[in-house]
């Protein structure tokens, strides 16, 4: 009990952002759990009876493991903002979408994806991207969002994109009847930045697709609705390039 009160407090003080917050906890009592493991409960026991301080000494403990998962969380975290209009019947919808991104996918990683397409289309995809670690997150202002499994950097002339996909998360009434919907379960999207004029820097979102291969024998996104415009792009940390 006493433990989870001082966790609770340290974690207040430092006023942790939604989105890391659950990856930044995880870290922390990682941490300790490697500390205390190196100890039996006696010898924990008797050391702070020895000196006292077992009330200082473990939020002290807990102070210095958040410390080290916030350097590490700014260290690798990057974030790009943007506007997600509506278009065609969604016109005049906007919300607020936030990226985060911890780490670029590999090339390993885009061949594992590939493979996996090829072998079971769509569903070979969604069963590949389910067993792939989280490497972002993306976001609806005010939300948690869900997990991204892939994020992708390419090069170009005026900066770089930044394209991304994931499982996407199904609604209850969707899975439960079965709906049409269900087939379009992956979450898409690119960020085009140009560093020279941001102005020229968009996006584009795709909320519920699925990927097919159309009658020219090419890739497409085929969507359950219209695309988003992503716009106002912010990208904080100048994602992808080199620090």
């Amino acid at each position: 009990m006493f433990l989870l009160r001082a966790l609770s407090g340290v974690i207040c003080i430092f006023n942790v952002k939604v989105d890391c917050e659950r990856i930044l906890i995880s870290r922390c009592l990682a941490g300790l759990e490697k500390v205390f493991t190196m100890m039996s409960d006696n010898s924990l026991r008797s050391y702070f009876r020895k000196f006292g301080y077992g009330r200082l000494l473990l939020p002290a403990l807990i102070l210095i493991a958040v410390t080290a998962a916030l350097s590490a969380d700014e260290r690798s975290t990057e974030t790009i903002d943007a506007t997600a209009m509506g278009t065609s019947t969604q016109l005049g919808q906007n919300v607020s979408v936030k990226v985060t991104i911890y780490e670029f996918s590999t090339d390993e990683d885009r061949k594992i994806l590939i493979d996996a397409f090829k072998k079971g289309q769509n569903q070979g995809l969604v069963n590949a991207l389910t067993k792939m670690k989280s490497v972002g997150r993306i976001a609806i202002t005010g939300t948690l969002g869900y997990d991204l499994s892939y994020i992708r950097l390419v090069p170009t002339p005026t900066g770089r994109k930044i394209r991304f996909v994931t499982n996407r998360v199904l609604r209850f009434g969707e899975s439960y009847y079965n709906t049409q919907t269900t087939a379009f379960n992956l979450t898409a999207g690119e960020i085009e930045i140009n560093d020279s004029d941001k102005d020229k820097s968009a996006g584009v979102l795709y909320p519920a697709a699925q990927l097919v291969i159309n009658k020219e024998g090419q890739l497409e996104f085929q969507l359950n609705k219209n695309p988003w415009k992503l716009v106002n792009i912010i990208d904080w940390n100048k994602a992808g390039t080199l620090k």
